[in-house]
């Protein structure tokens, strides 16, 4: 008995102590859940930021790429991403009434984009219905549909309307060059990374990267298990800011000129490279520069070389360098232009390296003056003996060879000036043996256009961030590097080579305006040691300036292993210098030019344009009638533009519609006038005359379409 009361003793001690233990453990969680829900930690992680990170998103919002300009403003390389709309219906975005981030205005938000994304009225009609429904949905978001994918410039025109509620999102990502290959070494290429940012990988695209991609901003909300936004949770949102807009010194029109040119040159034959530049030399302004062989930024065809030849191409320049060499002795006082040394064949000290004109026998006993105008090896040679290699260095170096420009386009290359001995320092001086760039013999040239004092080329005229806040490229002086006399007395020298010296450099003298000029023809080096030999183994090219009297413009022409006529190189250059000339209005005679041909145009804005049409077709010439209006609104030619007989004149009437014409033949600078005029978007493929395009005669003309235009020689 006293045996089983002691056994129930024990249990029920045993019952008890188990009850407390568990007690006391049930008491520690409590304790545990209690301090963790206070506290959201748990071994030292906050488990509401932890639950708030798996359910965190955060998306970028890329920015928008600055377009790059002429100088005048047309568009030459820009964005053609696509994007799809989205607009934000819940109330629980907006926090401050002030601010209202959701849609608020479904009808007036649907009329006004709907001006935007349809063409007709019967289109907008049903946009608006389309978009009222989808904005009457009780969602946190909605798509807009067919509505809702958009190109690069309907987003920027919806988002100018600054429409609550109304975002994007990026379909695709892609930069759009208008002018296919031309200036294509200039623009450069962007495309997009990894990442799907767009970067600049040449050119402009590149030097310019920071300052046309802009800054990124990002969106960051909480999403639910099912991976949509949680409607009660904050959104935060960091505004991306677009990129600067990038506006070049080139000009449109010179650029047009240029292009045809080396196109026309290189066709039919054979060439390794042809380059040809103008620059404004008083400002500084690069205003057209053109190359061939190029590449097509949309597509990268035909991209072998990623230098470009304005900055990347260093070479021997051949007899261009006479300019500077002879200029040398001039500012040192030991040239005397009356006298007379013996041409063909100089012998150095060491009584065996021979120095020879190009003909090998020259032309008996002539004057310097008269050695420059023939290209006189031999007189280069004798001028560098006199001044040794310390001075010709020192004043090859002080006019910018052997030193980059800092113009702001990549890979510009430094060239080399390094002679020492005799026989470097003879071939030096006709422009052997030291590498140039076409940059640097630009920037030398503006001497000409500055009564001895050197500018800087640049090829940017101002960026504009996405404030509007202007960064301009200021004329900038090099300083003084060549005395007034000198520059008078080289101005008269090169005129000589042009209009006195040779009678096939005649055909670098256009009919219109008075220049003056050097030729060069340099040797190749060869990777083994020495010079190439064969019978096209040159660079030949050509320098100069215009007008004459009061030079403002300085070009360069350069060609290497061109396979035919070299007279070809002078009518080139000659007729872009005059085309060049008429548009700059820098002429100062016409020579071959029936003035029974030539028609002034004449103020036709205002008038009836019927009555201009007749009046036009009696002068010779052929109008064309831009829009469905009454009356002329603007003219190109502009007033008082002189045109030969024949010659198109666009006349934009009051009209708002536009129609497709037949361009069948039109030049190049034609088919560009017109697409400018009606708003049109163009892509230019081939050069030429218009072969072919892509929009049929007498289609009304809408702003998303873009013209596909076929050229050819």
């Amino acid at each position: 008995m006293k045996k089983s009361k002691v056994r129930m003793r024990k249990a029920n001690l045993n019952v008890k102590l188990t009850m407390l233990i568990v007690g006391f453990f049930f008491v520690l969680i409590i304790l545990k859940l209690s301090y963790v829900v206070l506290s959201s930690k748990v071994d030292g992680i906050d488990l509401t930021e932890f639950a708030n990170n798996r359910n965190t998103v955060k998306e970028t919002l890329y920015a928008s790429r600055g377009v790059i300009y002429d100088h005048d403003g047309k568009p030459l390389a820009k964005n053609a991403n696509s994007y799809k709309i989205i607009a934000m219906l819940s109330p629980s975005r907006t926090t401050d009434e002030r601010y209202p981030q959701h849609v608020i205005d479904k009808e007036g938000t649907a009329e006004a984009m709907c001006n935007i994304l349809a063409e007709t009225e019967e289109g907008k009609k049903q946009c608006q219905s389309d978009l009222i429904g989808y904005f009457s949905q009780d969602l946190y978001q909605a798509e807009l549909g067919v509505w809702g994918r958009v190109s690069e410039d309907k987003k920027m025109e919806i988002q100018n309307l600054d429409l609550p509620g109304i975002t994007f999102e990026t379909l695709a990502k892609k930069r759009q060059y208008i002018n296919s290959s031309w200036a294509s070494y200039i623009l450069g290429y962007a495309r997009s990374n990894d990442e799907g940012e767009i970067v600049g990988e040449m050119g402009i695209e590149s030097y310019f990267d920071k300052e046309l991609k802009g800054k990124n901003g990002y969106t960051e909300y909480q999403q639910d298990a099912y991976g949509y936004r949680m409607p009660t949770s904050e959104v935060y949102e960091e505004e991306a800011v677009s990129g600067s807009d990038v506006y070049l010194t080139i000009n449109t029109d010179v650029q047009n000129i240029l292009e045809n040119a080396v196109a026309n040159f290189s066709k039919d034959t054979s060439l390794s490279w042809v380059t040809f530049t103008v620059m404004n030399a008083k400002t500084g302004e690069i205003l057209g520069s053109a190359s061939n062989p190029n590449f097509n930024p949309n597509t990268l065809e035909n991209l072998n070389n990623y230098l470009n030849p304005l900055v990347g191409y260093q070479y021997e320049p051949g007899s261009t360098m006479k300019i500077f060499s002879w200029l040398a002795s001039l500012e040192n006082g030991i040239y005397d232009g009356s006298e007379l040394y013996q041409s063909g064949t100089a012998v150095l000290s060491d009584g065996s390296t021979k120095i020879k004109d190009f003909n090998a026998v020259g032309w008996g006993k002539i004057s310097y003056d008269l050695g420059f105008a023939y290209s006189s090896n031999v007189a280069a040679t004798n001028l560098a003996l006199k001044l040794g290699t310390a001075k010709l260095t020192d004043f090859y170096n002080k006019m910018g060879f052997g030193s980059k420009t800092k113009i702001t386009l990549p890979g510009e290359e430094e060239g080399l000036i390094n002679f020492q001995y005799e026989s470097e320092l003879a071939n030096a001086s006709f422009g052997q043996g030291v590498l140039v760039t076409p940059v640097q013999m630009l920037q030398a040239m503006t001497i000409f256009a500055n009564d001895g004092v050197m500018v800087r080329p640049h090829i940017v005229s101002k960026i504009v961030d996405a404030n509007g806040n202007v960064t301009k490229t200021e004329r900038e002086e090099i300083g003084r590097v060549v005395s007034s006399e000198s520059i008078s007395k080289m101005k008269q020298l090169m005129y000589d080579v042009v209009y006195n010296g040779f009678s096939y450099n005649k055909l670098y003298a256009p009919s219109n305006v008075k220049i003056g000029g050097k030729t060069g023809t340099a040797q190749i080096a060869s990777p083994n040691g020495g010079y190439l030999t064969g019978a096209y183994d040159y660079i030949r090219s050509f320098i100069g300036f215009f007008p004459y009297d009061d030079p403002e413009y300085v070009f360069y022409f350069a060609t290497e292993k061109y396979v035919g006529d070299s007279n070809n190189i002078a009518t080139t250059v000659a007729s872009s210098i005059k085309d060049i000339a008429n548009m700059v209005e820098a002429t100062e005679e016409e020579n071959d030019v029936d003035e029974s041909k030539i028609v002034t145009i004449e103020q036709l804005v205002s008038s009836n344009v019927t009555e201009v049409q007749e009046k036009l077709k009696k002068l010779g010439l052929n109008p064309i009638v831009l829009g469905n209006g009454k009356y002329v609104v603007s003219e190109y030619p502009k007033e008082k533009t002189r045109v030969i007989v024949g010659s198109k004149v666009f006349l934009k009437t009051n009209g708002t519609e536009f129609k497709m014409v037949d361009m069948t033949g039109w030049s190049t600078n034609e088919a560009i006038r017109f697409c400018d005029i009606v708003g049109l978007s163009y892509t230019l493929n081939g050069y030429g005359t218009v072969k072919s395009f892509s929009i049929p005669k007498d289609t009304m003309i809408t702003k998303d379409m873009n013209l596909e235009i076929t050229l050819e020689p």
